[in-house]
């Protein structure tokens, strides 16, 4: 791992700088379809209503925290108890430095641990960049969902990704 960074599970006094985070890529409107911003609190709802197979992480450089990263269920659904969700945001002044890549593939390797086998990713189809960036860290395209959400006045499609676990 890059020496000048470290990830670890996230902790409460850290989930402001979580939801700061969050509410970057929400107000550029191309990373999720939530429209309303976060605060600490509903980060740290997050963490309060979690199973013991889900995990918020963030990425510090010293104490800042500069990114996260979530496994969350995929469904409620018992027959998907080995699916997951997985996403990492890092704020825009991180980007483009292989942090990512760095917090993605613990992730991954976190995944393996909690016994899951098959990861998903979901992105908006303007989001060139992730789409990439995820297909070179072994994610498959698995399909296109056509103006699944509204955002930005207009429908979306979002890309369907897919990482299984041998």
């Amino acid at each position: 791992m890059n020496t000048d960074v470290k990830i670890e599970e996230c902790q409460q006094s850290q989930t402001q700088a979580v939801a700061d985070i969050y509410n970057e890529y929400i107000k550029l409107g191309n990373a999720t379809m939530e429209e309303k911003l976060y605060s600490a609190d509903d980060i740290s709802n997050w963490l309060q209503n979690f199973n013991a197979r889900e995990k918020l992480y963030v990425l510090l450089r010293g104490e800042k925290v500069i990114g996260w990263g979530i496994i969350k269920k995929y469904s409620d659904r018992e027959g998907y108890r080995f699916a997951c969700e997985t996403a990492v945001y890092l704020t825009s002044s991180e980007m483009r430095k292989g942090y990512g890549s760095l917090m993605k593939h613990f992730l991954i390797d976190k995944c393996k641990i909690l016994n899951y086998h098959h990861l998903v990713a979901k992105i908006f189809a303007v989001n060139k960049a992730s789409i990439e960036y995820n297909l070179k860290l072994g994610y498959t395209i698995v399909g296109t969902q056509k103006e699944i959400g509204y955002k930005n006045g207009e429908w979306q499609d979002v890309v369907i990704m897919q990482y299984i676990i041998q």
